[in-house]
Order: C-alpha cells, then sequence, then structure tokens
C-alpha cells in the first residue's frame, strides 16, 4: 500500500509534464503599420539564425489565418511581410525555428527571424525578426528589428507589438 501511495504521487508530480509534450501547429504573421517610421535600426547580424533549425519542407502547412492576413493587407494602412506554419514538437526545453522568405543574397534574405518555442503549462514564445533592406548587389543596407517574448494559451491568436512591425502567432495543438 506504501509502494501505491509513492508511485500514485509520483505520477502526480511528473504528469503535466509528460502530457505538455506533443506536436503543435504555429501559424505567424509579420506585418508592418505603414505609416508608422522604422522603430530601430540595428542591422541583422550574420549569424541570425544561429542555434535555430531550418524548416523541412515536410513540415510546412497550409495557412489557416488566411481572412485575417487579407483583411491586414486590404486594410492599406498594415502590410503582411511573411505569412507561414509549420508543425513542431514541442516540450519544456526551448527550441528554435529559423524563418526566411525572399532570395538569400550574401546569407541574408528582405525578411529573417528566429521563433523560440517552450512549451510548459503555457507556451513560451520569443520572436526575434529583421525586415531588411538590400541594395542592387546583395549588400545589406539597413535593418528593421522586432524582438519580442511573451507566454501564452495554446490555441488562442497572441499579438505582439514593436513599433511598425508586429506580429500574429498562434500554436495549437495536433
Amino acid at each position: 500500500m506504501r509502494l501505491f501511495r509513492s508511485l500514485t504521487l509520483l505520477l502526480v508530480l511528473f504528469a503535466p509534464v509528460a502530457f505538455a509534450d506533443g506536436t503543435f501547429q504555429v501559424e505567424i504573421i509579420l506585418f508592418r503599420q505603414t505609416d508608422q517610421p522604422a522603430a530601430t535600426n540595428q542591422p541583422s547580424p550574420e549569424g541570425w539564425a544561429q542555434g535555430a533549425r531550418k524548416l523541412a519542407t515536410e513540415d510546412q502547412r497550409s495557412t489557416t489565418l488566411d481572412d485575417l492576413a487579407n483583411k491586414l493587407d486590404a486594410s492599406g494602412i498594415y502590410k503582411v511581410m511573411l505569412h507561414t506554419a509549420w508543425q513542431q514538437e514541442l516540450s519544456a526545453t526551448p527550441s528554435k525555428v529559423a524563418l526566411s522568405s525572399g532570395q538569400e543574397q550574401f546569407g541574408h534574405f528582405p525578411i529573417e527571424g528566429t521563433v523560440s518555442l517552450a512549451l510548459a503549462r503555457f507556451t513560451d514564445i520569443d520572436a526575434n525578426f529583421w525586415v531588411n533592406q538590400l541594395d542592387a548587389h546583395g549588400v545589406l543596407i539597413t535593418s528593421e528589428r522586432m524582438r519580442q517574448s511573451t507566454r501564452v494559451k495554446n490555441g488562442e491568436l497572441t499579438y505582439m507589438d514593436n513599433g511598425s512591425l508586429a506580429l500574429l502567432i498562434k500554436v495549437s495543438s495536433l
């Protein structure tokens, strides 16, 4: 009987962590407010994707927030810079994914960044994006940076604001 109580106590202590791990769909919309000047002018570093894994083709998913992205673009006030979705295994250990859009030139993309996710009772998100301006030769001229961290409930659409750049993100269990 004593063994049974000890085993039950151990299961109760470790069960929330065990059930938290799993496969999730992550969808983001990175957009800019067109009438606002760039909030920052921090050049994108050479190793912007260091420690992050690139998305495999099989991890990419179709987007579900298309109506919202279309409304943002149609407003004339906002411009969607990046809209993508993928599936990812999440656990208490943070995992970082590198995202980019446009043609790579000398290690940089017009849009590049990372999203780090860790799952416990809530999901911890750390988003770090650069919107780059490249000259005709592909040399980085200037960058606008968006860096935000937050803790969210799964399945909720979350807004992360950083002046002229903003991010909508949704993390849902599959």
